[in-house]
């Protein structure tokens, strides 16, 4: 198998166990802040554990461990965003949302890597807005603020996913997953007094120890659900444009709203034109790849990369 196809199988598996990260957040009775406050700090706690991480920061330059915190900034909150437009809506809703990413990296990434702009990939992006849009029509007019929350959770996804493309080989995996979370952990610590005024829905206190049912669904959301997919989606990222990724990622909607429906009942909340514009997003994840071969990954930016890759 070539290191391409290895790495969308890869990728592929990521997105299965993404998908099942909105039934957790919807069933764990946290709210957004302390959720993922809890969900990476278990992971971090789970890394500080491994030696080979402890060895891979002895490594790196100053420079670029403050770069690595600078990406886990954004994808705390894009977690945050991500998690309040579940909260908002619900786990299909928020799953479905993720697919505007990919009209945001189609414009983000060539600026951020330095590749040449692809009017096909932009094309595709733009696929995906009828289906977004019929998306909002088909979901009661009370959980429209979670479509705009997750909006704002698939431009942070972009942002951080395309940076991390630009930095994707010069770092361990599980290092650089170590870094960025715990950024990510001290960045929501300190966001935390805050929360209250700027978005009372997601605020929470942080150092409640959560209740047995949360505390077993956080673990699971920590570790199989974040850390294994966070990892091994760095290593798929060497092998493929953070474009082709967020395509992939796309298809987390599917095993979202499966899983929905059949652990809880979402299906009764939502109209037909949701799942056809669900349908339609669907449409640009399996055209992409008849359209052309992708566009090599270019070595020139790779070479001056400083490390990592993408994840949810």
């Amino acid at each position: 198998m070539t290191p391409t196809g290895k790495a969308q199988l890869q990728i592929h598996f990521c997105v299965l166990l993404w998908g099942f990260t909105a039934i957790l957040g919807k069933l764990i009775t946290l709210p957004a802040l302390p959720l993922v406050w809890w969900r990476m700090l278990l992971v971090v706690v789970a890394l500080a554990l491994v030696p080979r991480v402890w060895r891979g920061l002895r490594a790196m330059s100053p420079r670029t461990m403050l770069a690595y915190a600078g990406i886990g900034a954004l994808v705390a909150l894009h977690w945050l965003t991500f998690y309040g437009a579940i909260k908002l809506s619900n786990a299909s809703v928020g799953a479905t949302c993720m697919a505007l990413g990919t009209v945001f990296v189609a414009m983000i990434e060539p600026w951020l890597t330095r590749t040449r702009f692809s009017k096909r990939e932009l094309a595709l992006g733009l696929m995906v807005l009828p289906g977004v849009a019929m998306v909002v029509g088909g979901v009661p007019g009370g959980m429209r603020a979670g479509i705009a929350v997750g909006a704002l959770s698939a431009l942070l996804v972009a942002v951080f996913g395309s940076l991390n493309k630009r930095m994707v080989e010069h770092g361990d995996p599980l290092t650089v997953t170590a870094l960025e979370l715990g950024a990510g952990v001290l960045v929501l610590t300190l966001l935390a007094p805050l929360m209250p005024m700027i978005f009372p829905a997601f605020a929470g206190p942080l150092l409640v120890t959560p209740s047995a049912h949360d505390g077993a669904l956080l673990l699971a959301l920590a570790l199989a659900c974040t850390l294994l997919p966070f990892s091994l989606s760095l290593v798929a990222l060497r092998h493929m444009s953070a474009f082709a990724q967020q395509l992939a990622v796309n298809l987390e909607p599917v095993y979202a709203i499966v899983l929905a429906a059949l652990l809880l009942g979402e299906q009764r909340e939502l109209t037909p034109l949701f799942y056809a514009g669900v349908a339609v997003i669907l449409a640009a994840v399996f055209i992409h790849p008849l359209l052309g071969r992708p566009r090599p990954l270019q070595r020139e930016v790779l070479g001056t990369a400083e490390a990592k890759g993408a994840a949810e």
